[in-house]
C-alpha cells in the first residue's frame, strides 16, 4: 500500500491543528485519574454521576458472569437473546414510560441501525445542524434526503416543513442534551411543530439520560412528553457508567427495528454481564434524587465562576460546560497548560465542531469536590 497520500493528510491535521493522538488512561474513571503515569483532576468524562467504577455496578457484572459467562455466542436474532438483555429491555420500558425497548451494543450503532430501518430514499430527515455524527451516518445509510437546519431555530425548521408533501415520510430527530455545547433542545416546539406537519420525532437522549427529568430519564421526562416522542433513543455509557444503547418506544416499533434494523440483526449481542451491570445502574439512577442535585449544585457553581472570570461558556445548561477558544491551535496549547498543572480539560476542534469555534469541554460530575472546583478555576486564570 503507498501510504504516501496517508502521512500527507497526517502532516495537514498536525498543521492545522486538529491531529488527534490517544492518552493512555492507567486506572479506573473517577473524579482523578492516572494519565499516562501522572495523577490528574479529570474533567473530560461523561461519567456524570460517578457510576463507572461503582461497586455495585462492579459486583452486578462479576456475578453476572458467573452465572451467564461473559460472551453471548451469536446474534440476538440466533441464539444470542439472554435472559438479561430482555429484563434490561424491560426495566428500561418502565423506567422511559414507553411500552417497548430495545437494546443495542452501542449508541452509534443504535443511530446507524434505527434511522436507516425507517426512512428510505423516498423520505427525508430533518437534523439538528449540531447532532451527533452517528445521525448524520445513519441518516446517509438510509439514503433519505437529508436537510439540516440552524441549531434550535424552530422558524427555519417551520420553513422547511412547509415545503414537504404532506405524504411524505418525515423525521425529524435530534440530541436533547447537544454534546459540545451543552445546551437543550426546544424539544416542545419541535413536537408541537411535528404534530402540525405529520412528522416522526426522533430523539437522543444520550447525555440527558440519567442527568435530566423527575426520575433521572431524561429531557423528554422533565418535559412531559413521553406520548408524544416517538422514538427515544439513548446511551447506557455515559451516566449509566456502563456500555450499550437502547431505544424505546412501541411495541411495534421494537418488532419492527428487530426485524429492519441491520446493526441490530447482523451483529453480536451485547455480553449479558453489561446487560445485568446497566440494571442496576438504572436502580441507583432511580433512586438518585440526591446525585442529581449535588451534580446541578457543582454545575451551576462551575458555570457562575467561569462566566465572572470572562469565559465563554456559550449556552449550556447542562454538566457539559464548554469554554470557547475558536482557534484549533490555541484551545489545544491551553490543554496542555492545564494538564501540566495536573487537570485533565480536553479540547475540541473540527470537525467535531464547526469551524472556527474550537473549545476547551469542561464536564462536571457529582465526585467532584468543592476543592477540584476551585483547582480548576485556578489554573484556568492564568490562561
Amino acid at each position: 500500500m503507498n501510504t504516501t497520500f496517508l502521512k500527507k493528510d497526517l502532516q495537514d491535521l498536525e498543521s492545522s491543528g486538529i491531529y488527534r493522538a490517544l492518552k493512555t488512561v492507567d486506572s479506573p474513571q473517577g473524579r482523578q485519574i492516572t494519565l499516562e503515569g501522572k495523577r490528574v483532576l479529570n474533567f473530560c468524562s461523561n461519567d456524570y454521576l460517578g457510576l463507572a467504577n461503582d461497586a455495585r455496578i462492579k459486583a452486578a457484572a462479576i456475578e453476572a458472569v458467573k452465572e451467564h459467562g461473559f460472551g453471548s455466542g451469536a446474534s440476538r436474532s440466533i441464539c444470542g437473546n439472554m435472559a438479561p438483555h430482555e429484563k434490561l429491555e424491560a426495566d428500561l420500558a418502565q423506567f422511559k414510560n414507553t411500552e417497548s425497548a430495545l437494546v443495542y451494543s452501542s449508541g452509534y450503532m443504535a443511530n446507524t441501525g434505527i434511522i436507516p430501518a425507517l426512512m428510505d430514499r423516498r423520505s427525508v430527515v430533518l437534523s439538528d445542524k449540531l447532532n451527533h455524527a452517528s445521525i448524520i451516518d445513519g441518516t446517509i445509510l438510509s439514503r433519505a434526503k437529508l436537510v439540516r437546519y440552524p441549531h434550535a431555530d424552530m422558524q427555519a425548521l417551520e420553513e422547511i416543513l412547509k415545503y414537504l408533501p404532506v405524504t411524505q415520510r418525515k423525521l425529524i430527530v435530534t440530541d436533547t442534551v447537544f454534546s459540545m455545547d451543552g445546551d437543550r433542545a426546544p424539544l416542545k416546539e419541535i413536537v408541537d411543530m411535528a404534530r402540525r406537519y405529520e412528522a416522526t420525532v426522533m430523539v437522543d437522549e444520550a447525555h440527558a439520560f440519567g442527568v435530566l427529568g423527575k426520575h433521572g430519564s431524561g429531557l423528554v421526562e422533565e418535559l412531559g412528553l413521553e406520548w408524544q416522542v416517538d422514538v427515544q433513543m439513548g446511551t447506557l455509557s455515559k451516566a449509566a457508567g456502563c456500555f450499550g444503547a437502547y431505544v424505546c418506544g412501541t411495541k411495534v416499533l421494537r418488532d419492527f427495528l428487530i426485524n429492519k434494523s441491520r446493526s441490530f440483526i447482523y451483529t453480536t449481542a451485547m455480553p449479558p454481564a453489561l446487560a445485568q451491570a446497566a440494571r442496576t445502574a438504572l436502580q441507583i439512577i432511580r433512586q438518585g434524587d440526591q446525585l442529581r442535585f449535588n451534580l446541578q449544585e457543582n454545575t451551576d457553581h462551575l458555570r457562575a465562576r467561569l462566566g465572572m472570570m470572562g469565559f465563554d461558556t456559550m449556552n449550556s445548561s447542562t454538566p457539559i460546560i464548554p469554554i470557547l477558544v475558536k482557534d484549533p491551535v490555541q484551545a489545544v496549547a491551553m490543554s496542555k497548560q492545564l494538564l501540566q498543572k495536573g487537570i485533565f480539560v480536553h479540547a475540541i476542534r473540527p470537525p467535531t465542531v464547526p469551524m472556527g469555534t474550537s473549545r476547551l469541554r469542561l464536564t462536571v460530575t457529582v465526585t467532584h469536590t468543592q476543592e477540584d472546583l476551585e483547582q480548576l478555576l485556578n489554573a484556568m486564570k492564568g490562561l
